[in-house]
């Protein structure tokens, strides 16, 4: 009987390995019915159309040589000559301007006093800030409910309760790709590379009045981010951390939009590697030290075709005393204003004087996340493209300079990209 029991539970274990058998080689749920055992790929899958991103511009893969196109006049040797191969990417038009930075600062003074006034909702869980809600600004019992928001009593201005913007603080959750690639950390958990960081986001407008001693800017200070004269021009005041904070916050903000609208999420947003920064620069244009090319910085009919510092310092002389416009001038042949001059530009690289020697020449990347109580020389960072303060060397586009990555200046603002799921078009 013991034999008879044991020999029919055998035959039932059979009987159901050969059921699974069975319905795996018929085919899951998302196996076509005319797939007929061959293999090809999951169907259906959805059509997919990349989006243009507003305000953006394509720049094509390539091939350039990365370096000074001229003589190095200061025999500094941080930018030796080296062919370079970038893949293709999307990139802003124009540095990012006050007014579309100011929708960054906008956001997150909603988003702290949405969680004040209590608009919020749950969802599997989670507490969600209810956007719907309506924030009157102009009410006074509003305005009592956000006093957690407002400058202390001993901090106002005629008594005006106005928003501390110390406060306006962006709590940013990034993924650190650097320490999950490396083999000794391979298995541990997801929480080990994810980094958590609050990072204050208004523009240090003292450094209008900091960059300059004994110099009459205060105008410039009072003025230049909230006024609607300047809401074109480059944002200023911004150091490392609150551009990657931006940049985090673009991709957020856009992925948000396209999951509500069950579309495919992209890339993130982030600052240009040093590589992809003068890739964009050149516009195509081999060995030519300017992104408009040639070797000069003046036109024929002797205008100056970019915002620097002429000769021993004529401000005035192109047309801008400090910033202009984020649009001024003519675009490189890819479509990229500015790329010389107005403000340098944040990159995403360390600046280390000898990094073409050893990074890669696909997509060179140097990008190192260094706390801000680290010794100086490591918190550099790489800017580019000099500035309205800036000699005409700087302008060049295989000139290498930095600044520290805590540090906010009048004449650095930046730019993102992004690299999107393109079709690539060629011949099969």
């Amino acid at each position: 009987m013991k034999a008879t029991l044991m020999k029919l539970n055998y035959l039932r274990g059979l009987l159901a390995v050969l059921l699974v058998t069975l319905l795996a080689s018929c085919g899951g749920s998302k196996t076509p019915k005319n797939a007929q055992g061959q293999l090809i790929g999951v169907s259906p899958r959805p059509k997919y159309f990349p989006p243009v991103p507003y305000g953006m511009v394509y720049v094509p893969p390539g091939t350039f040589h990365m370096g000074p196109s001229d003589e190095d006049v200061n025999y500094a040797f941080t930018a030796r000559n080296k062919s370079i191969s970038i893949s293709g990417f999307y990139m802003d038009a124009t540095e990012i301007t006050n007014n579309e930075y100011r929708q960054f600062v906008d956001w997150v003074r909603d988003s702290i006093a949405h969680i004040l006034l209590g608009h919020v909702k749950q969802i599997d869980g989670q507490d969600i800030i209810d956007w719907k809600q309506k924030i009157n600004w102009k009410d006074k019992g509003t305005i009592e409910k956000l006093d957690a928001m407002v400058y202390s009593e001993a901090d106002r201005l005629y008594g005006r309760k106005d928003i501390d913007v110390g406060k306006l603080i962006y709590h940013q959750e990034t993924f650190n790709w650097d320490k999950a690639k490396l083999r000794e950390n391979t298995g541990k958990p997801r929480s080990t590379f994810i980094v958590k960081k609050d990072v204050p986001i208004y523009p240090d407008t003292l450094c209008w009045i900091r960059d300059f001693s004994y110099a009459y800017n205060e105008p410039m200070t009072r003025m230049y981010f909230w006024h609607p004269a300047f809401d074109n021009y480059p944002v200023v005041g911004v150091n490392w951390h609150q551009a990657t904070a931006f940049c985090e916050w673009r991709s957020k903000f856009w992925e948000d939009y396209r999951n509500s609208k069950k579309l495919f999420t992209e890339d993130k947003f982030q600052l240009p590697s040093e590589a992809q920064w003068e890739y964009a620069a050149r516009g195509g244009r081999e060995q030519t030290p300017y992104p408009w090319g040639g070797y000069n910085i003046r036109n024929k009919k002797g205008c100056l075709l970019a915002n620097f510092k002429p000769g021993r310092g004529n401000y005035p002389e192109d047309g801008g005393f400090y910033t202009v416009r984020a649009d001024a001038y003519w675009p490189n042949d890819y479509g990229l204003y500015c790329m010389a001059g107005n403000v340098a530009e944040w990159t995403a690289d360390i600046y280390y004087e000898n990094a073409y020697s050893f990074t890669s020449d696909m997509n060179p990347y140097l990008r190192m996340d260094v706390p801000d109580d680290a010794p100086l020389k490591m918190k550099r960072k790489a800017i580019r493209g000099g500035s309205w303060k800036d000699i005409g060397f700087f302008l060049q586009t295989g000139t290498r300079t930095y600044e520290y990555q805590d540090s906010a200046k009048s004449y650095v603002g930046f730019r993102c990209t992004i690299a999107l799921s393109r079709r690539n078009k060629g011949k099969h």
